[in-house]
């Protein structure tokens, strides 16, 4: 396995790292809702927000790049 320095951020997967506890108490406390149903207020947000920031009156949140292909 290759050996990074310390001082970067690995963001090859996420199952390279572990959550920290802080970082599960964050996701234990989240809002949550089904973002089929557009009823998840975390990505409704996000969505706002980056739609608000490009001046755009609406924005859609795909997380991967073969799935915004497919849209």
């Amino acid at each position: 396995m290759r050996h990074w320095p310390n001082d970067r951020i690995d963001l090859r997967s996420d199952t390279v790292t572990q959550p920290t506890s802080a970082m599960r108490e964050a996701m234990a406390a989240a809002p949550v809702g089904d973002d089929v149903y557009g009823e998840d207020p975390t990505v409704l947000e996000l969505e706002r927000r980056i739609a608000s920031e490009c001046g755009m009156d609406a924005a859609l949140f795909l997380p991967s790049g073969t799935m915004a292909n497919a849209v």
